[in-house]
């Protein structure tokens, strides 16, 4: 005997089948466009989702009295662009079709992307130096967090999961440390919304955060990305971060980029330079934007036999020949014994610095450290010129990790002094000197800083 429903309920279970479609068919929006969201100020911005094919979809934003329209296509999809004013808010966005989705509590002003590993996702519940003070102070709605979650695809994904969430003292125990305070100096200095995209996963190589094509076009890359074995924690495999967690984001404006990696990529260090040059040039291709890229250089750690952390360290530095990149050195603040080290804070101001002295321009302070830029040979004496280097002094009376070399290409440790405002480096067994190395050694914590307190990042001439 077959099961009657009630009259009622039959009624019901029709009027639900009838409006399936309607309900399956309903605006709605990527993840990114949410509550308490940060959009770039003075920017361009698409806003877009899903609906039934061929609705007409109106934008509302609560700052322009126009109405923007779309009528959705057949897959789907829609999108209007609208133009953001200078920093301000709080404003509502309000999008219609068959149904009506309101977007709350919604701020203009300067929005960072932060990705990196396992030092760049590090929190501030993780036992961060000043975290205490930082999650008791972090109440403040000019500062927002949206956190990506771990996801790996094959292929470019169209959406990805995450929140956003306003500043308060329980909202910042679990994001980044290092994002948290770089965000919190800027609101402070700029005075405007800031919006933090945090999409980070410990332990991860570049190369799973470039497109693949990009890879695999160059048998050089493509090969340093075939010698990365599995881990238990992550994907090593090209791309598969990147389309899951990163391409998702491409067509929402930021201001720039933080990164914080490159200790899982003392493996195949040699690569490190062309690889980590090729992720800055494919983001701000898909971008469509030549943001500025400010990145930390890894800190020193024992990564086992050779000098694969400095390898790395120096890869960082010779990607600064790219436009608008900017590196903090940690050579002072780091573990040798932790290759997470505690202090979050320096690393995340300093790159506020960065952005406060060179993309913001509100800012005359020297925000990097000095920089290798040429030698000059005298005999047994060698010049080195740096860039950063007013106030250029050492932390003791002895200047250390400096060497020499000859044409036999075989490094010795070299004394080094000031003379006349320069630094000058002699070794009793080089006797022609060809190349000079600095801080050559995963654990080296040298003591050469400029006058704002900076360190000066470990190099070797060509």
């Amino acid at each position: 005997m077959k099961y009657q429903l009630p009259g009622q309920r039959l009624i019901l279970f029709l009027t639900l089948m009838t409006l399936a479609p309607l309900l399956r068919a309903n605006v709605n929006l990527p993840a990114i466009f949410a509550d308490n969201m940060v959009m770039q100020q003075n920017s361009s911005v698409k806003i877009w989702g899903w609906a039934k094919p061929n609705e007409n979809v109106t934008v509302k934003v609560g700052w322009s009295t126009e109405t923007f329209t779309y009528k959705t296509d057949n897959q789907a999809h829609w999108e209007v662009t609208v133009s953001t004013p200078p920093a301000g808010g709080p404003y509502d966005i309000e999008i219609e079709g068959y149904n009506k989705v309101m977007i709350r509590n919604v701020m203009l002003g300067e929005v960072w992307l932060c990705s990196g590993q396992s030092n760049m996702e590090w929190s501030l519940a993780g036992g961060v130096i000043g975290a205490e003070k930082a999650m008791a102070n972090a109440q403040n709605p000019n500062i927002r967090f949206f956190t990506v979650a771990h996801r790996t695809a094959t292929t470019p994904q169209i959406d990805l999961e995450g929140a956003w969430a306003v500043s308060t003292p329980e909202n910042s125990r679990s994001f980044s440390a290092v994002a948290y305070f770089f965000a919190a100096k800027i609101q402070q200095e700029l005075g405007v919304p800031v919006g933090i995209i945090h999409s980070s996963w410990g332990g991860t190589p570049a190369e799973t955060w470039i497109p693949e094509n990009k890879i695999r076009q160059d048998p050089a890359l493509s090969a340093a990305a075939d010698r990365l074995e599995p881990v238990p924690w992550g994907p090593v495999e090209p791309a598969r971060a990147y389309n899951a967690m990163i391409d998702p984001l491409t067509t929402f404006p930021i201001a720039g980029v933080l990164w914080y990696q490159g200790e899982a990529n003392t493996i195949n260090a040699e690569s490190y330079e062309d690889m980590f040059a090729t992720l800055i040039r494919s983001w701000r291709e898909l971008w469509g934007q030549e943001f500025p890229f400010y990145y930390a250089q890894i800190a020193p750690f024992r990564y086992g036999a050779g000098n694969r952390g400095t390898l790395v360290r120096d890869a960082q530095r010779r990607v600064l020949k790219l436009p608008q990149t900017g590196m903090v050195v940690t050579s002072d603040i780091g573990d040798t014994t932790d290759i997470h080290p505690r202090n979050k804070l320096d690393v995340g101001q300093r790159l506020a610095n960065l952005a406060l002295s060179r993309h913001y321009r509100v800012s005359d302070a020297v925000a990097a450290g000095p920089l290798f830029k040429n030698m000059e040979i005298d005999g047994r004496k060698v010049w080195i010129n740096f860039e950063n280097d007013e106030g250029l002094h050492a932390t003791e009376k002895e200047i250390t990790h400096f060497e020499l070399a000859g044409a036999d290409g075989v490094f010795y440790p070299a004394k080094a002094f000031f003379r006349k405002g320069r630094l000058v480096l002699l070794s009793k067994q080089v006797r022609h000197p060809k190349r000079v190395r600095y801080a050559w050694s995963n654990t080296a914590t040298p003591n050469l800083f400029n006058g704002t307190g900076l360190p000066t990042s470990s190099f070797i001439s060509e």
